[in-house]
């Protein structure tokens, strides 16, 4: 009797130390290919997430064994890998989809973008416009996202409100906008600004000078001194088209866009460019000495016939560079990071006539930790590795168009689209589960972006 009861008592010390052992989790989602972006994919993977965090990543069988979720999402069938980084974009401008298509920048611009905006962005535009594309990027798998237009702290608590992480730019040029008629005006909204968010856990503040061209050197100057005094990152489009590398060079003495911000003292690690179209070979080496971040744009610069950016040339110099989808207005239309993946990838290979230029994991390295790297947070976003912020999304590979695989990277960049993502997690927190987006109103930001479309063609009669 004596020694059934020690066996007994033997089956229960067991039984409570292996359920101590098993630690308990928010999250688990499991089962899938992971690509961790930060070595080898795993086959039937999973990933352990708590309190925001990723706290472990392998086999199914280990974690199951280490760890019990409080909610499992099972991705059998599908890929699991790092929430895609939107390098470079115009949320708000959801809100002008299609307005003026088929034209070059300075026309689009000018004619069209400009007066606009002068008529219809206020507050509630860039709040509405914002929801829009929260849900669209949800949707198709972004989970940061870096942003320039005006009103950015509305913007910055509406991309929270969703869930997103964002590195988000107020505007500053020197013309009259919606939310800054001067100069000063800006700068005062920017100290408040950075002030408001610093040490947020989602959201960081940045200064976004529009361009060279659109900003005096003085404030350009000012800008850099002032992001130095604010340890906040600075937002910028440089050489995106010939006309403009051909305005700065008469305007300077014969220096490129680039040449010329390195030599008034602009350039540094805290600099995120977008477009670099037409950055020389010298630009490209500057870029990596001064640790400057590119954000590509391949759909926006065929859209409106900017030109080829030379990727493979920046990315073997070192130069940290990831993928923007741009504002979705007459410059690409879309927030789609798969289809943007896919475009950097096919345009190289045309363009330099080398089917290798850019593979479909080069690519999705430029989707992650790339666009990561050029945000300066691959500490903490990018890859799928244990102490990272818990960034997750999942792609369903089981749809006709996706099958058979042989490679999971080729299956998605080339065969699934944004439409595949089916679960997104961002820090920790599911913002989609089986394509229902969870953290916005989608019908009705689709209702007020309709009552936006009459009133912007109102305006421009």
């Amino acid at each position: 009797m004596l020694r059934r009861l020690s066996f007994a008592f033997l089956i229960l010390l067991t039984t409570i130390s292996t359920a101590a052992a098993v630690r308990k989790v928010d999250i688990i989602v499991t089962g899938g290919i992971v690509i961790t972006m930060a070595g080898p994919n795993i086959d039937d993977g999973a990933v352990a997430i708590d309190k925001g965090d990723i706290v472990a990543v392998g086999k199914s069988s280990d974690i199951a064994k280490r760890y019990a979720g409080t909610d499992t999402i099972h991705a059998r069938g599908s890929a699991i890998l790092p929430g895609f980084v939107n390098a470079h974009t115009h949320v708000p401008m959801t809100l002008f989809r299609g307005i003026a298509d088929d034209r070059d920048l300075m026309d689009w611009l000018q004619h069209f973008i400009f007066p606009a905006e002068a008529k219809n962005v206020d507050r509630d535009f860039v709040r509405w416009g914002t929801r829009l594309a929260a849900a669209e990027m949800i949707a198709s798998g972004t989970t940061t996202f870096t942003d320039m237009y005006y009103f950015e702290s509305d913007i910055a608590a509406e991309a929270k409100k969703a869930g997103l992480r964002a590195v988000v730019g107020e505007t500053m040029i020197d013309f009259p906008v919606a939310d800054n008629k001067t100069w000063d005006a800006a700068v005062a909204y920017v100290r408040e600004f950075v002030t408001h968010w610093r040490g947020d856990r989602l959201i960081t503040a940045a200064l976004a000078p529009h361009s060279p061209y659109t900003v005096s050197r003085a404030h350009l100057e000012q800008v850099r001194a002032l992001a130095t005094e604010l340890h906040a990152p600075i937002l910028i489009h440089v050489a995106e088209t010939k006309n403009e590398a051909a305005q700065i060079k008469d305007n300077t003495s014969g220096l490129s866009p680039a040449a010329y911000l390195d030599s008034i003292g602009f350039l540094g690690h805290d600099v995120i460019v977008a477009h670099g179209v037409w950055l020389t070979p010298e630009d490209i080496q500057t870029f990596a000495k001064k640790r400057v971040g590119v954000a590509h744009c391949p759909e926006s610069n065929m859209m409106l016939a900017s030109g080829v950016a030379h990727v493979v040339d920046m990315r073997k110099a070192g130069v940290s560079v990831g993928l923007g989808t741009d504002g979705p207005a007459g410059s690409n239309n879309n927030l789609d990071m798969v289809e943007e993946a896919a475009s950097a990838a096919r345009l190289q290979k045309i363009t330099l006539g080398d089917p290798k230029a850019l593979s479909a994991r080069d690519v999705l390295e430029m989707a992650t930790i790339g666009g990561a790297k050029v945000l300066g947070m691959e500490d903490r976003i990018g890859t799928l590795e244990a102490g990272k912020r818990a960034d997750v999304i999942v792609i369903d590979l089981q749809q006709p168009k996706t099958q058979p695989v042989y490679a999971v990277e080729s299956a998605i960049v080339y065969a699934a689209s944004g439409n595949s993502v089916v679960t997104t997690i961002c820090d920790g927190k599911v913002l989609m589960r089986n394509r229902k987006v969870l953290t916005v109103d989608v019908p009705a930001a689709v209702a007020k972006a309709k009552e936006y479309r009459d009133r912007v063609v109102r305006s421009l009669k």
